[in-house]
């Protein structure tokens, strides 16, 4: 990096010191820092009218949205139905316009002060006085002599962030464009190049240089969108160049061992099962006994929807490690689903001689020490369990498969843990939360993932119903129907306990009122996470029984939990739940060939009234998905019963998090690349990095010192964490 880049920003004019500290509070302590501190947005100065303009434009039916620009008049708060209304007027060169919030008046009362420039962005509408009026419009404050000469630049307007640190220091947005604007003019052209110039070719990208001219002082946006593609390519390039190297060096240096697929074990296990293996199930086992017979470990991702079978797959898998002479382990993130498995494998697999054992929380001090030797001795073919399989006192002798089950239920390090138990083992890791297309393209680009993409022949589609609380009378005389008919039910609450903040249902006082008045004349059982695991198992064991005809509970009851005979849920308060866990919860029926159903009990009222929100992969405007999101989630579960497709869904309404950290689930937090938006840039660079690392992995090759360098300075510190996915 050159010297003058190294310098701190104090050197620069309208800094010193003391605003360097500020600067410094916000990551920004070297003046090759501000140069990569990019504007948060942008204001088109082609859009900007006059406020008679805009009148015109109403009064001939337009209907889209303006900019314009004016000084603060005065404002005041009016109060309606002890709300708060905020009203601005402001003034332009050619009239007077009104700027209304309904909402968050408290907020902005003080922002607005009499003789401030804004440029405001909406929708305009004319009273019945004939004012133009923005209702909930978009504003930014602008210094006097931009504004001035607005109209006249010919510049696209940069913004900001601008963090209290630096407000505290009299900078305000005006100043931050100066400042930016002069140290991009005099230092720019000292940043190195980091991409290589083959790629840069390749793709048209510019160079470094213009693109930090462009970013923070674009012309027009057709050189805006030139930088900001440059940027994106850069970022997600070099991450997946840690990707591949990742996977290219475990392929190398992970010398794993061979199975034989084909035992008399394995054939005795198929023969017994009661049905017949999917055309996707019998697909996936190809590819994971491939990966068995091959001498590198398996790293596979098994992803298929809730009841789609991924578990007896990964059964066969387990089957065939155990008949080569290996141990294998099951990690479940439950222990009713743990218990639940440890029942069920056990009968499928005393048949074939194996011995398996539970490892849970909880289990006394002799029967525990007894169930370690075992593992220690190599006499326990298939241990199942839940974080205890991660402690100190668990050694296998030969442990050969891991299978992790819900495994983004799981945090990374916990995963890495387990791995450590054997020697270059197997790892297949499963879910039902199937990972959106962008994601599978960046997170698992070391991973091999395998999808079941259909359901067993007999399943039938779960109904989905949207409902009020005001039916729940009607709700109710519906299980009671169902319960003569010997069907149990599932009724499901947020919290265990009261909530003064979210003032939602708790199953506790629930399941008392139930017993008591609703549905007084069914036998009814409680289960909810605070119970000790042999409590829980004593309920779900009850419930499998048939004891009870409803099941009250919590959402302890969302991984894994098998009751062919429960063919109803109610999810309460449905709208205070994300869309993958309400998939998850709606899994829990439609698990024989009856007719299941889930109905959804929500407050709210746009969802609802509106079954307009159709479910639709296109790409949803960030403000229609922040305004409307439990009404988005709640109508694509009424309208999908595909888990794929609700993923696509809910990670447009959630974004992708931070998965390469500590945290249990999520993606790096990338500033510039959108995963929803940027498939075809992620495929380009993925194919570029991937060729870079096929060719040269330990990036010896000189041309690729400055690839290697990027590569260390940002992913170095997690390297080891991201070893497994």
């Amino acid at each position: 990096m050159h010297k003058e880049l190294t310098k701190s920003v104090q050197y620069l004019k309208s800094i010193g010191p003391k605003r360097a500290e500020s600067f410094a509070q916000i990551g920004i302590r070297t003046i090759y820092d501000l140069l990569f501190y990019f504007p948060a947005r942008y204001l088109d100065r082609t859009n900007i009218l006059t406020s008679i303009k805009v009148v015109q434009y109403v009064s001939d039916g337009y209907e889209g949205e303006v900019t314009i620009t004016g000084k603060v008049v005065d404002s005041e708060i009016h109060y309606y139905s002890k709300k708060q209304i905020l009203k601005v007027r402001m003034k332009d060169a050619t009239g007077f316009f009104e700027c209304i919030w309904f909402n968050g008046a408290k907020f902005f009362k003080n922002y607005f002060n009499e003789g401030e420039y804004f440029a405001v962005s909406g929708k305009p509408v004319l009273t019945k006085y004939g004012h133009l009026q923005f209702v909930h419009p978009d504003f930014d404050r602008l210094a006097e002599a931009e504004s001035k000469d607005f109209l006249n630049t010919g510049k696209i307007i940069p913004f900001y962030k601008l963090p209290k640190q630096l407000k505290e220091t009299h900078i305000g947005d005006f100043s931050l464009r100066k400042i930016i604007f002069s140290t991009v003019e005099t230092y720019s052209t000292f940043v190195s190049e980091t991409l290589p110039e083959e790629l840069l070719n390749k793709y048209t990208l510019l160079n470094i240089c213009d693109t930090i001219k462009f970013l923070h002082a674009p012309i027009n946006f057709g050189e805006l969108a030139k930088a900001r593609t440059r940027i994106k390519f850069e970022e997600i390039f070099y991450f997946e160049c840690m990707v591949a190297q990742r996977k290219k060096l475990f392929a190398t240096k992970h010398l794993g061992f061979s199975f034989k697929a084909k035992t008399n074990q394995l054939k005795h296990f198929l023969n017994s099962l009661p049905f017949e293996l999917t055309s996707a199930q019998l697909k996936v086992l190809s590819e994971i006994r491939k990966d068995l017979e091959s001498d590198v470990p398996m790293n596979r991702l098994l992803q298929g929807d809730v009841g789609s079978g991924k578990t007896i797959v990964a059964l066969i898998s387990i089957v065939i490690a155990i008949s080569n002479g290996y141990q294998c382990a099951l990690m479940v993130p439950t222990e009713i689903l743990a218990d639940q498995h440890y029942k069920r494998i056990c009968r499928m697999f005393e048949p074939l001689g194996f011995i398996t054992e539970i490892l849970i929380g909880g289990q006394k001090k002799a029967e525990r020490e007894h169930i370690l030797s075992n593992i220690a001795a190599g006499k326990t073919n298939l241990v199942i369990g839940t974080h205890a399989l991660i402690e100190e006192t668990v050694d296998f002798k030969n442990l050969g498969l891991i299978v992790i089950d819900e495994q983004h239920r799981f945090g990374v390090v916990q995963r890495l843990e387990l791995t450590k138990k054997g020697i270059a083992p197997n790892i297949l890791v499963m879910t039902a939360t199937p990972i959106p297309r962008t994601l599978s393209m960046t997170l698992y680009g070391d991973i091999d993932v395998s999808t079941i993409d259909c359901l067993p022949k007999e399943r039938i589609p779960v109904k989905t119903i949207l409902r009020g609380e005001s039916k729940l009378p009607a709700i109710y005389d519906f299980v009671k129907k169902k319960a003569a008919e010997g069907v149990q039910s599932f009724i499901v609450y947020p919290l265990v306990e009261e909530s003064d903040k979210l003032e939602l249902k708790a199953a506790t006082k629930h399941y008392e009122e139930l017993k008591t008045n609703h549905l007084k004349d069914l036998s009814i059982g409680l289960i909810h996470g605070k119970m000790k695991w042999q409590e829980k198992e004593n309920i779900m064991n009850e419930f499998a029984e048939k004891k009870f005809a409803l099941l009250v509970s919590t959402t302890v009851i969302e991984v894994g939990i098998d009751i062919p005979n429960a063919n109803i849920i109610i999810i309460n308060d449905a709208h205070r739940f994300g869309l993958s866990q309400l998939h998850q919860l709606r899994g829990r029926v439609g698990r024989s060939s009856a007719q299941s159903y889930c109905i959804l009990v929500t407050k709210d009222e746009l969802a609802l009234r509106s079954n307009n929100f159709s479910f639709s992969h296109e790409y949803l405007p960030t403000q229609i998905i922040e305004r409307y999101k439990s009404s988005i989630r709640l109508n694509a579960m009424v309208n999908s019963s595909n888990g794929f497709e609700l993923s696509e869904m809910d990670f447009k309404l959630r974004g992708p998090g931070n998965i390469f950290g500590i945290e249990q689930s999520g993606l790096p937090e990338f500033k510039y690349i959108n995963l929803v938006e940027d498939v075809s840039l992620i495929q380009q660079a993925k194919d570029s990095a991937f060729e870079l690392i096929g060719k040269d992995p330990e990036l010896v090759n000189p041309n690729n010192l400055v690839v290697k360098n990027i590569l260390l300075d940002k992913f170095s510190s997690k390297v080891q964490l991201a070893q497994i996915a």
